[in-house]
């Protein structure tokens, strides 16, 4: 189009001025042999990708002869360049969007909430349908810390100030004005030059919550826009109907909760972050209300109309008499204020209850309650002229009360089962319902079962002790801690602020059992009747790829206890499921997590269907393409027919949470493309999938899985893993809290998933996200046949053509010299050599497979745009890796002395050139 064709124009005239006042910055503050240093690699760079011969060894000799200060040089100018260029997509991105909004209806642009709901017309679904689909319409985004963003706020902070000093510079005409601006933005480059990029130390949990938190002000701003939006399509769609609207996006957190192999996250802390995600949704209210207050000076003087808003005032000032103080003030006429005043009155009441306490006399109950206070002011408002005017930014709060609560986002807990059921067999010892903590492990899971179901309402003590014993480890008073603050925290706060209970490596159905016996035993002190029993929503996690497997017979054996079913069945027979792509994908490679996540959801939805029971899946999804990341909308449009029925939760990580939501233009077209897709997969689902096309992804499967746990079996990979990858550099980066294995051992096992991921993402072999699928797609292709089947696939099949499309980014961001490079690092032991060897066969065969089931002729060759990005990037990201290969050979060379300062020089450097590279691939793990 010739609108985006120009708006391509600017984003090249913005780089390349960008690149020049960089280059300025760097001749200014480091030096005209600084410059000349990177821009002399920068051609060498672009050389060697244009074919130039011997480019590649001249590139890699002069990085091997730059000593420290010159690599520290070179690294932060080819990383500041890559953030700049991400800043600048972004910002096209903004400018496309705008553009397209303005010169296209929304019902006719692509994966808008208006042509959804012109397709859901279109394909004949009535009044009714859609109210139905609305009832179950919730889409629940859960942030993460981890992978945190590898960036720290200050850099962060200067990259926005340059953003908006574009934005100036887009609307200025004034040559001695866009002088000024630029002269503004090379400051801000002097400053982010002199910035040190590498956070000195671990964050704490508590400022990782202090960092979610601040992108909340786009999320108060958008979601309300979100549902403005829908209710005017459904306008459009369906005139003179009306339908009941609820938040259809609302957010989740584990930041705080996240306990899985993390010490730092304590009740204490769980506790603080339960209160401090209180203290800003009162925050947001109360910035709302006052707009709001200063915004409707309406007046009964000048008009005449309709309305109860007088008897309620009045009916409120009997009830609480102190409400007649504060409206005194506002004159009588102005019965909105007065109103809005009274609200603001039970507002601060609401916020004074203390965690523990008791209600505050003239406190809203619950959101509710307020809302329906909101309503009232909606109702008269719009009796006014132009009443619908006037109400639409009552709705905004009502819909902000309605999607944040009092608690802004719920807080999900989580912990391994394996801790679980450590503590728990101390507990139990110590209740004297076995010998020891080492008998009540031994005993088998249907006698592990009847020992919690028995005792599951007893009065218990532990010796002499009543619940809160002394004589227990720390670790299980912290964990019964956990559960009195979550009962604190339901009974004060109200139930919407508590998530799920989420048991991560559930194996067994004692592993849910546990959490439900914790949360019973430890809640008969927090209510005077048995409704806390049937409160907490425990979520099982089916991480590997055996867990997921044997997901549906452990649903089906805990659906049979009828402890446990009369659980969920208070529930209103609800169940949710939390399923992990980062773990399946690393214990079975990419094809074979895929398909056995796929296959779960069909099987664990079968086992419930059959029992009455609604599952709502909770799709642990990363941020980078080895851990089931992608575009999300593309993730739900793809979900299995049947298993999805408007409802599900998604995990947003911390990786990308400054790429969703640091812009409220981006933030509201990821928004407006979530529920676009599920709109469609709830309200127009696709037909069954074909026996052939399934029976085709089982062999592929088993054939994906047989061969990538061939690579990772064989002899020395995890020391090959060690040497080929900076995995070493990334477990000591200072970017998160967390821990970065599980329980501390040194197998492949115990390492996380999103280590894993990163490693092999800064050596550009990302063979999480592609390895077993070329050898997979080679076997099926010998039949006869099986190239026109798959290409069908590819177009027909929504699952499959968004596991294609990942990987072939996947692979077309690998690439297989620069990462030879990294694995020259390994010895050259035939064990290793094999593994190499097998890792780039395997590259070349699944690179072949994508073009085969594409039937394209190049990689990327459907989204032309993204294939020149990275064509771009490539040029600035290679220097990078070879100098992150060069700090990995000499940090190897030299002293193991941890003191050594020309050793702690290299580390830095090291870690710096993660951060850049990160910046560059656009992902960490």
């Amino acid at each position: 189009m010739p609108t985006e064709s120009k708006s391509s124009e600017r984003l090249r005239d913005e780089i390349a001025m960008l690149g020049h006042l960089l280059g300025e910055t760097i001749r200014e503050v480091a030096g005209d042999n600084a410059l000349y240093i990177v821009e002399d690699l920068r051609r060498l760079a672009w050389d060697n990708r244009t074919g130039q011969p011997a480019a590649a060894s001249r590139l890699s000799g002069s990085i091997a002869s730059l000593k420290p200060p010159q690599l520290r040089v070179v690294i932060r100018a080819f990383s500041i360049f890559l953030d700049l260029l991400n800043l600048s997509e972004d910002r096209q991105r903004v400018r496309v969007l705008r553009a397209r909004e303005q010169n296209t209806l929304a019902s006719e642009r692509g994966e808008t909430i208006a042509s959804a709901m012109m397709q859901l017309k279109a394909a004949g679904r009535t009044e009714g349908e859609i109210q139905h689909l609305l009832d179950q319409l919730h889409v629940e985004l859960v942030f993460t810390a981890h992978p945190t963003e590898a960036k720290r706020r200050s850099v962060r902070s200067k990259l926005k100030t340059i953003r908006e000093l574009l934005s100036e510079h887009d609307v200025e005409t004034r040559p001695d004005k866009i002088a000024r601006i630029e002269r503004l933005i090379q400051t801000e480059l002097a400053k982010l030059w002199q910035t040190n990029f590498i956070r000195p130390w671990r964050p704490s949990v508590i400022q990782e919550v202090q960092r979610a938190l601040s992108i909340k002000p786009i999320l108060w701003e958008v979601v309300p826009q979100n549902l403005s939006e829908l209710r005017q399509s459904l306008a459009e769609a369906y005139p003179g109907h009306k339908f009941k609207i609820k938040p259809c996006v609302t957010y989740g957190s584990w930041i705080g909760g996240d306990r899985d192999g993390h010490p730092g996250v304590t009740a204490e802390v769980t506790e603080q972050t339960f209160q401090w995600l209180r203290e800003a949704a009162f925050e947001f209210h109360s910035s709302t209300h006052h707009d709001l207050y200063d915004s409707l000076s309406l007046s009964d003087l000048q008009t005449t109309w309709g309305h109860d808003l007088g008897q309620r005032i009045t009916e409120a000032v009997v009830r609480w008499p102190e409400v007649e103080a504060r409206i005194s003030k506002i004159p009588p006429d102005e019965l909105c204020r007065r109103w809005l005043s009274v609200m603001k009155w039970r507002l601060d009441k609401t916020a004074k209850i203390a965690l523990g306490g008791e209600p505050v006399f003239g406190s809203y109950a619950d959101p509710d309650e307020m809302i329906e206070d909101v309503d009232a002011l909606l109702e008269s408002v719009t009796k006014y002229p132009g009443g619908d005017l006037l109400a639409e930014e009552v709705n905004v709060w009502r819909d902000q009360i309605a999607a944040f609560g009092f608690h802004l986002t719920c807080l999900d807990v989580r912990q391994d089962a394996r801790q679980y059921r450590g503590v728990m067999n101390e507990i139990l010892a110590a209740c004297g319902l076995g010998a020891s903590a080492e008998a009540v492990d031994a005993l088998d899971e249907k006698q592990r079962q009847k020992l919690l179901i028995e005792s599951l309402d007893r009065d218990l003590v532990f010796g002499k002790d009543p619940m809160d014993a002394a004589t227990l480890s720390p670790e299980a008073r912290d964990t019964l801690e956990l559960f009195r603050v979550l009962h604190q925290v339901m009974r004060s706060y109200g139930q919407r602020a508590i998530g799920e209970h989420v048991i991560s490596m559930t194996q067994t159905p004692s592993d849910v059992l546990t959490v439900l016996w914790l949360w019973r035993q430890t809640g008969k002190n927090f209510s005077d009747c048995d409704e806390y029993k049937t409160r907490l929503p425990i979520s099982p996690l089916f991480e590997t790829i055996e867990d997921l497997q044997n997901g549906p017979a452990i649903l089906k054996d805990l659906f049979a206890i009828p402890e446990y079913r009369d659980h969920i069945t208070a529930q209103g027979n609800q169940q949710p499921v939390m399923l992990g792509y980062s773990d399946s994908t690393k214990d079975g490679g990419y094809l074979s997590a895929c398909w056995s996540l796929y296959r779960a959801q069909q099987q664990l939805q079968c086992v419930a269907s059959e029992l009455g029971v609604e599952l709502t899946f909770f799709h642990g999804r990363g941020g980078s393409l080895g851990r089931g990341g992608g575009p999300t909308a593309r993730a739900i449009r793809s979900l299995p027919v049947g298993t999805f029925r408007g409802a599900l939760r998604l995990t947003e990580q911390g990786e990308v949470l400054a790429d969703r939501y640091d812009d409220k233009h981006i933030a509201h077209r990821h928004l407006e493309q979530v529920v676009w897709s599920s709109l469609l997969a709830g309200g127009d689902p696709p037909t069954a999938d074909p026996n052939e096309w399934t029976d085709m992804l089982d062999g592929m499967a088993k054939q994906s899985f047989a061969h990538y746990r061939k690579l990772i079996e064989q002899p020395d990979f995890v020391r090959f893993f060690r040497l080929a990858t900076p995995v070493d550099e990334v477990e000591q980066l200072p970017i998160g809290s967390r821990p970065s294995r599980r329980r501390g051992g040194a197998s492949l096992s115990d390492l996380r998933a999103i280590p894993w991921v990163f490693s092999w993402t800064q050596c550009r072999c990302l063979i999480p996200a592609w390895y077993g699928l070329g050898t997979a797609t080679a076997t099926v292709l010998e039949t006869p046949g099986a190239v026109e089947q798959l290409q069908a696939m590819y177009k027909q099949w929504p699952f499959f053509q968004a596991t294609i499309d990942n990987a072939e980014l996947a692979i077309a961001k690998s690439d297989m010299e620069i990462s030879g490079y990294y694995a020259s690092l390994a010895d050259q032991s035939e064990n290793l050599k094999t593994i190499s060897e097998m890792i780039k066969d395997e590259h070349a065969r699944s690179l072949g497979a994508i073009l085969h089931i594409t039937g394209r002729e190049s990689l990327l060759a459907g989204t032309p745009w993204l294939k020149e990005s990275i064509r771009v990037r490539n040029r600035y990201i290679d220097p990078l890796n070879l100098i992150q290969v060069e700090l990995l050979s000499r940090l190897r060379a030299g002293s193991q002395d941890p003191d050594d300062e020309s050793q702690k020089e290299l580390q830095h450097l090291a870690r710096l050139s993660i951060n850049g590279l990160a910046s560059g691939m656009r992902t960490s793990g």
